[in-house]
């Protein structure tokens, strides 16, 4: 009975052995599957669309006496006009491609929001796209050619008094293509800022409320303006920066501001002006110029740019199936359990085997 007590004692060890092979087999080939695989291959790109040789423009011919000094004068059509008032405006139509453009002419709506002056969708009407006019409505520009149109604004007499914004825009689109039916619309536009009001036009102004620092999420310094429009008329903002006094004596500038922010009658945007990475961090002596046609302001401030911010981990996107890794936490398990299951064995074998005589066992203990 011993020797085959023993010999069951002995493939208990065994079977355990091997069980614990199959299962870290299986692990492993979990292990293989779970591996993050290198991407061999990428989705095609489409192929990229030809560049249009040359397209459709448009510009202003004529700007107003009073307003022949004010640069955006000379790029939109702004103006302060009376009820009853009529102006007209000349425009030009250029095409620069290899073919005949079809471009239609007209007047739409226009709004400023969030620092950006917006065209609407379409033909998407206000007050002032109805008071304009353009004459001819559309015309054939031959390749290369210009073709001169003549917008006209009538305010009506019962007009209320305030700022309005537009566009006129020119259009021209493709034929359909071939088996798709898509059709390209392409369109370049003038603005309109029209103040309606008796007398002369209402004061422009504006005020710059602070100064400060900071980096791009890629460590680019950046100098942000807040500018308050504290006029009657809407403001285009341009400007330029100078750095002076900086570490070891450095000076750096100017540098130009970011195009494009237009602020309407009450509204404070961030104007702002992007550096370049190897400038240092300061101090420096910041000098801020900004101005919307005539009107110009200025601002300084002593800045530091802060230090670089730390980039976020990546985000990576698994494509492994959902079941893998409770498989995979299921077998570490299962290896832990084989593994106390050894221990505890090892444990009986070392244990006496043979039970004590039953003298022994029952023999009674005295006390003295």
């Amino acid at each position: 009975m011993r020797a085959a007590r023993s010999v069951q004692r002995a493939a208990a060890p065994q079977r355990v052995i091997r069980l614990t092979r199959c299962a870290f087999a299986a692990f492993a080939a979990f292990a293989v599957v779970a591996a993050p695989a290198s991407a061999s291959t990428a989705a095609p790109s489409p192929a990229p669309l030809a560049a249009a040789a040359g397209g459709i423009g448009v510009r202003l011919v004529d700007a107003p006496v009073t307003a022949r000094s004010d640069p955006r004068a000379r790029v939109y059509i702004i103006d302060h006009l009376a009820p009853r008032t009529v102006i007209h405006r000349r425009i030009e139509v250029s095409n620069t491609t290899a073919s005949t453009a079809h471009v239609v002419l007209y007047a739409a709506a226009a709004t400023i929001a969030k620092g950006s002056f917006l065209g609407a969708a379409g033909h998407t009407r206000n007050d002032l796209s109805t008071w304009t006019s353009v004459r001819p409505g559309a015309s054939d520009v031959p390749a290369g050619g210009r073709v001169t149109a003549t917008v006209t604004i009538t305010v009506p007499r019962e007009a209320a008094p305030g700022e309005q914004y537009g566009v006129v825009w020119a259009e021209a689109r493709s034929a359909p293509i071939a088996g798709v039916g898509v059709v390209q619309v392409r369109r370049v536009g003038i603005r309109l800022y029209i103040s309606v009001g008796p007398g002369g036009p209402p004061a422009a102004d504006f005020t710059i409320d602070s100064l400060t620092a900071r980096r791009s999420p890629d460590g680019r310094p950046l100098v942000l303006a807040t500018v308050h429009n504290t006029g009657g008329r809407a403001l285009d903002m341009n400007g330029t920066l100078q750095l002076l006094a900086g570490p070891g004596g450095l000076s750096a500038g100017p540098f130009p501001a970011t195009l494009g922010i237009t602020l309407a009658i009450g509204d404070t945007e961030s104007v702002t002006i992007a550096l370049d990475k190897r400038i240092p961090a300061g101090p420096w002596d910041a000098r801020i110029t900004l101005y919307s046609g005539l009107l110009e302001h200025s601002a300084r401030a002593t800045i530091t740019f802060p230090n670089t911010q730390a980039s976020p981990a990546p985000t990576t996107t698994s494509t492994r199936p959902g079941w893998l890794y409770p498989a995979i936490a299921g077998l570490l398990v299962l290896l832990l359990g084989i593994a106390a299951s050894l221990v505890v064995l090892r444990q009986r074998r070392r244990r006496p085997t043979d039970k004590p005589a039953p003298d022994q066992a029952h023999q009674p203990v005295t006390t003295p």
